[in-house]
């Protein structure tokens, strides 16, 4: 009889533990996917967030580019001085970023785009810039090109008139360069590009020939592009530290006029080309 009820007593110890096994088992296997959902979910929501906050900067960068420009500049000329003001829509003078080792590159192209001048005025305490610079007498469009730090900027010709009033209706008569090769004080340089489709990538290819470039502003070279209506402005760098290649995309088709920059012997030469996007 006692051995029975030793017997039952063991039987039921033995079924308590089992039952205590499955049940401390179940609940280990329950937190261990109920952990692991929560880390799915976890990384679900962080990859998210990555996400939104990647595409919030896009947005942003392509707001900034596309966007109305929320800085205004004034360009006036005297006394063979170029005074430019920068405001932003407070009247206070933003600060702007360093660009290829310059705060300001100042384009200055004549109406008829036949004269091209590219120069860096310099800030001063008043918060204007300005640069001692000879124009002859005639109508010009500034392109005032900045970095403005946390503001929209979108550069936007400015009309220059200097001298009598005869000068001022100076109209530009594109033409396509049938040969785009260009001699400039002893180097050629001549200019090379993929098929000329508006919307589409274009590249651009200046062969200096036997000459190597010498840095400058930090590249090996600058382009720089206007329609035939000098309305549309875009300023182009190297695709790279060791080649003279640069890539654009053109909105429009039309008739563009290019100027490629380059340094040679210590002195910058300038290549206009004359193209036309289909």
């Amino acid at each position: 009889m006692n051995k029975i009820i030793v017997m039952w007593g063991l039987s039921a110890v033995l079924f308590l533990a089992a039952v205590i096994g499955v049940y401390t088992f179940y609940e280990k296997m329950n937190g261990n996917e109920s952990h692991h959902a929560h880390e799915v979910a976890s990384q679900k929501e962080s990859e998210v967030d990555h996400q939104h906050g990647k595409d919030e900067h896009e947005d942003h960068s392509a707001h900034s580019d596309s966007a109305k420009s929320e800085v205004t500049t004034n360009v006036t000329y005297e006394n063979a001085i170029i005074t430019i003001e920068v405001k932003d829509k407070e009247g206070d003078t933003p600060e702007l970023a360093l660009s290829h080792e310059k705060m300001m590159h100042l384009i200055i192209v004549s109406s008829d785009l036949n004269h091209y001048y590219h120069v860096h005025p310099e800030r001063h305490a008043n918060g204007l810039y300005t640069k001692e610079f000879h124009l002859p007498n005639g109508a010009y469009k500034v392109f005032v090109d900045i970095k403005p730090k946390n503001i929209a900027y979108h550069v936007s010709p400015v009309e220059l008139h200097i001298g009598d009033e005869q000068h001022h209706h100076e109209s530009n008569q594109l033409t396509p360069d049938q040969e785009l090769k260009k001699t400039v004080d002893g180097k050629e340089v001549e200019l090379t590009t993929t098929p000329l489709q508006a919307g589409e990538p274009v590249t651009l290819t200046f062969d200096t020939k036997e000459a190597t470039p010498e840095p400058y502003l930090g590249a090996l070279g600058h382009v720089v592009i206007l329609d035939e209506t000098g309305e549309k402005f875009l300023h182009v760098h190297p695709t790279s530290k060791d080649q003279t290649v640069f890539e654009t995309t053109f909105a429009e088709p039309g008739l563009y006029k290019v100027w490629g920059e380059f340094q040679f012997d210590g002195n910058v030469h300038v290549y206009p080309f004359v193209i036309e996007v289909k």
